[in-house]
């Protein structure tokens, strides 16, 4: 009897190592920033928002291709009511043209504050768009980490189910406890019905990517894996000076600030009188003869009103320099948002390193080992159960820890306007594969 539950534990032991080493199925695809960089197109085309986005982009274009440089001119008829010599003398059948003169360079100021209103759309758009392609980028990893939530849920179901059967059979020899093979059954129970929710949250995260892409919201998509962990990303003056310059919001800020420029030179040439010039000209109704010609000038008075237009001054004013207090409380909040993302993408990868190379092999040799001396009566149960809870939670704090990782990568991206995840490469980070991160996932 000695030898046959040897050779049952040594069987459920390879049994037990190939579960957790299980080779994952063929529709899988890794999470890689060329693979994220793939779906940029289909992004910026294919999101709803950023179509709205776009439309509002071109009616600011044709906002500024639209600004007249000549207004239209007002045509003018009219008779006049008199004597009959009075109106065979000047002409009683009055017709003229008048048109407002472009003087003070209004129509070159009004076409300039167009154009940086459209720069500030173009501006916004992208900026809109970078937020999204770091929202989907979370997506994907929040759908990775539902994925592996799954793939591991389904390696413990099948090792509750070896357990199973190794508490049956030492229950059958006398050895074991039925209290063990009752607890395991209803484990299972457990985790059956939480394999079936985790299977619903990450199909969930799915719907989440379509949603951004545009697809139909339940296309199906290939079971997604982590990448693996990235180069830590040190904090220093180069990271500093590109998101001072490239950081999205803040390029829009400071167009805000030269909109706001254009709209207080705009602003103050409005104090000057608009200017009309026409030409009239009377003919007599009954022979239709010329009478006279008219050349006429007339202008606005605005100084009736120079204390409104002043306060208009001032208001333009007041908005251009919020817009510039904005950028320099905003400049202060990227660089310390650059320091907060360095940190936090040093920490994500401390930890991930340590569940890696540490936690997690320690974990399998204790499962190894309680398993061992429970099958041998030389261990408690509950070591086993604790072993098995351990190294699961190992495994996801370890797929969590990279996923927040590249979460911040992403956010430090977005801050120092490099575009996407590739563009990190720029400052010496390795994106690329390592064959400890498949060993491990295998």
């Amino acid at each position: 009897m000695r030898i046959a539950e040897i050779l049952f534990s040594i069987i459920a032991t390879t049994t037990l190592a190939l579960e957790l080493r299980a080779q994952p199925g063929t529709n899988r695809v890794t999470i890689t920033p060329a693979w994220l960089s793939e779906l940029d197109d289909e992004l910026r085309t294919n999101h709803i928002g950023l179509q709205a986005l776009s439309a509002r982009t071109e009616a600011a274009r044709q906002n500024a291709a639209a600004v007249k440089t000549w207004e239209d001119p007002a045509g003018r008829l009219g008779a006049m009511a008199g004597r009959e010599t009075k109106r065979r003398d000047d002409g009683d059948l009055l017709y003229g043209i008048e048109e407002k003169l472009p003087l003070w360079g209004k129509p070159r100021l009004t076409r300039a504050v167009a154009q940086e209103e459209l720069r500030l759309a173009e501006l916004n758009q992208d900026y809109q768009f970078q937020l999204l392609r770091r929202e989907f980028v979370k997506a994907a990893l929040e759908a990775a980490v539902a994925g592996r939530v799954v793939d591991l849920g389904r390696q413990d179901l099948s090792l509750i189910g070896t357990l199973t059967q190794s508490a049956e059979f030492r229950y059958g020899n006398g050895t074991g406890s039925q209290v063990d093979v009752l607890r395991l059954q209803n484990e299972s129970a457990r985790r059956a019905a939480q394999l079936q929710n985790d299977e619903q949250r990450r199909d969930h995260s799915h719907f989440a990517l379509n949603r951004l892409l545009g697809r139909p919201i339940a296309d199906l998509w290939p079971n997604l894996d982590l990448p693996p962990i990235a180069d830590e990303i040190p904090y220093n003056s180069r990271l500093v000076k590109l998101a001072l310059h490239f950081e999205p919001r803040l390029k829009v800020l400071r167009q805000e600030i030269r909109k706001g420029e254009a709209s207080v030179a705009l602003t103050r040439k409005q104090k000057y009188p608009d200017v009309m010039a026409g030409i009239e000209a009377r003919n007599f109704s009954d022979d239709s003869s010329f009478r006279q010609a008219l050349l006429v000038f007339s202008f606005s008075l605005p100084w009736f009103n120079s204390t409104k237009y002043s306060r208009e001054i001032k208001r333009e004013e007041a908005k251009t320099t919020a817009a510039t207090l904005d950028v320099k409380d905003y400049e202060q909040a990227v660089i310390e948002e650059v320091h907060h993302m360095t940190v936090a993408i040093a920490s994500a990868r401390r930890e991930a390193l340590a569940y890696r190379d540490e936690i997690i092999p320690r974990s399998e040799q204790a499962l190894d080992s309680a398993r061992n001396a429970w099958m041998t009566n030389k261990g408690m149960f509950n070591d086993v159960m604790d072993a098995r809870r351990m190294l699961l939670e190992a495994q996801l704090m370890y797929a969590r820890a990279v996923a927040e990782q590249y979460s911040m990568m992403a956010e430090l991206t977005l801050c120092c306007g490099l575009g996407n995840l590739p563009s990190l490469e720029m400052l010496g980070v390795s994106l690329k594969p390592e064959e400890h991160q498949h060993s491990l996932e295998n």
